[in-house]
């Protein structure tokens, strides 16, 4: 067996992932290194249509592979770079409510996975987990720490299509409708800009195969773009963050809304432009999407490629019941209207993006339906560099995993994020006891890991509250040097945020 560890491929964690020695998948599925091979295999009637591989193939081979051969692939997250393994070990999703919901995980009835043995076992064996074994729900979502996931076997249905269209209205009532909107479309989301007062809702729904359309959903911010153009950008956004100029991210944040609506944020009746509403295609091209990573010219890349030193960016996620979603609309939304110009730096990258996530019995998946949101901010090339309005974004996280028990996505997140997240899961407890029984010699584990598993505190020192790596509590915990100081949150006054003294408010004048 060979270990390898791939880093980056979704969000900011290790993924470990193991082959065996004919490095294949059996099944419906064959695989021989990057090359993906279909073999049909007699079912009985009535059986599942299912698929077998293994973990080093990437998500868009798999769908291709699956969508030739007449079927689809349920659930998938928006973007494509990413290995299956990668997505299973980490509780990747899209957005449903609907069915087995929009958790790629809850998907997959069947794990091989490579632990470490006895002398007498050659120290290393395999466990093939199918849904009725008790490690099994502990594996779905196992974050690398279990052992090296090797294949898996995932429910496939019968290829179909969907329709998709945007309505770009105001976010008047996004705390009241959220549930029913997750209700009524099966692949709903919604786009939130709070700067702009803007809510996009996805209607997003299943068609008959034979409906009219081939269309593809090439997400823009997944597009390809000229190196020199995101180096621009990059140095533009600079300017803006040293020069403290919100206005001008007011304007960027605008006009990019502005392009999102005319290009319907990517979709494309025809797989070349955009000609309007509904746009129509098989669910292998409308579900996930990244197409800067298939470019040919040179002098193009995915914006945030660090070779090229242009976009730089925190994402963060958190993941909330459905039931106290609505109130953290309501704070986020007191929040914004304290000023408006403040939530700009946000809407320049893609705003609030709301989700849906099925309940889901894997220990470290979510106990009850839940509502997740996605939001991008700048981060500083120099991790002690304090950014515009950095208070607001701390306030935002806050309010979001402290204030309403939010849980974070296992692969993305700052420190702070992940404070305490052992008592926000119910199935915590089974998850390590299933850890302890699996990696007796703690093979998988280090430092990352205990951190996260064993709540290890997070440790102070001079501007760690910047790249959240702790919450303040003392100036120097911030950059005073820079004038930002520890301060009360505006709205969720038990948090604690880096706020700058040129924009500094007290909570009680309010």
């Amino acid at each position: 067996m060979m270990m390898r560890s791939l880093k980056g491929n979704l969000g900011w964690s290790d993924e470990y992932l193991g082959w065996d020695d004919e490095d294949e998948c059996y099944g419906t599925m064959k695989m021989k290194r990057n090359k993906v091979e279909w073999k049909e295999e007699q079912r009985e009637k009535g059986e599942d249509e299912k698929q077998r591989c293994n973990l080093g193939v990437k998500l868009r081979q798999l769908i291709d592979e699956v969508e030739k051969n007449g079927f689809s692939l349920v659930a998938a997250p928006y973007w494509e770079g990413v290995t299956i393994g990668g997505v299973i070990s980490t509780g990747s999703h899209g957005s449903s409510w609907w069915g087995k919901g929009g958790a790629f995980h809850d998907h997959v009835f069947g794990i091989s996975i490579i632990v470490p043995g006895s002398k007498s076992e050659g120290y290393a064996k395999v466990l093939r987990l199918e849904s009725h074994d008790p490690l099994f729900n502990a594996a779905k979502v196992s974050l690398g720490v279990l052992g090296a996931i090797s294949k898996v076997k995932l429910s496939l249905e019968h290829r179909f299509k969907r329709s998709i269209a945007f309505n770009f209205t105001d976010d008047n009532d996004i705390e009241n409708v959220y549930i029913e909107h997750a209700k009524k479309y099966e692949f709903a989301d919604i786009t939130w800009y709070p700067s702009r007062h803007t809510a996009v809702y996805r209607y997003d729904v299943r068609v008959p195969l034979d409906a009219a359309g081939d269309g593809v959903y090439d997400f823009i911010g997944f597009q390809a773009n000229e190196i020199l153009v995101s180096q621009s950008v990059r140095a533009a956004e600079k300017l803006l963050e040293n020069t403290g100029n919100t206005e001008g991210k007011c304007l960027t944040a605008s006009a990019t809304l502005g392009y999102k609506k005319l290009t319907a944020n990517g979709l494309k009746n025809n797989g070349l432009i955009f000609t309007g509403y509904p746009v129509i295609g098989y669910q292998g091209k409308m579900q996930t999407s990244g197409s800067c990573l298939y470019s040919t010219r040179i002098d193009t890349s995915c914006a945030w490629d660090p070779r090229i030193k242009g976009l730089s960016f925190y994402e963060s996620t958190a993941i909330f019941p459905a039931s106290k979603f609505g109130d953290f609309i309501n704070d986020v939304k007191k929040l914004r209207d304290i000023n408006p110009q403040n939530f700009c730096g946000i809407d320049n990258y893609n705003g609030i993006l709301i989700r849906y996530i099925k309940a889901s019995e894997a220990y470290l998946g979510q106990s009850e339906d839940s509502v997740v949101i996605d939001f991008n901010y700048y981060r500083a090339n120099d991790q002690f560099t304090p950014r515009l309005n950095q208070d607001v974004w701390e306030e935002l996280e806050q309010i979001a995993f402290f204030k309403y028990g939010a849980k974070p996505h296992w692969a993305k997140n700052r420190n702070l994020a992940i404070s305490n997240v052992q008592h926000k899961y119910p199935k915590f407890n089974l998850f390590i006891e299933a850890k302890n029984q699996m990696d007796t010699q703690n093979v998988f584990s280090g430092d990352w890991s205990d951190e996260i598993l064993y709540g290890k505190e997070l440790v102070k020192f001079d501007g760690c509250a910047l790249e959240g790596q702790c919450i303040c509590s003392e100036d120097r915990h911030c950059s005073p040097q820079k004038g930002y100081y520890c301060s009360h949150g505006l709205v969720y006054k038990e948090a604690r945020v880096c706020r700058s003294s040129s924009t500094f408010v007290y909570p009680d004048s309010l």
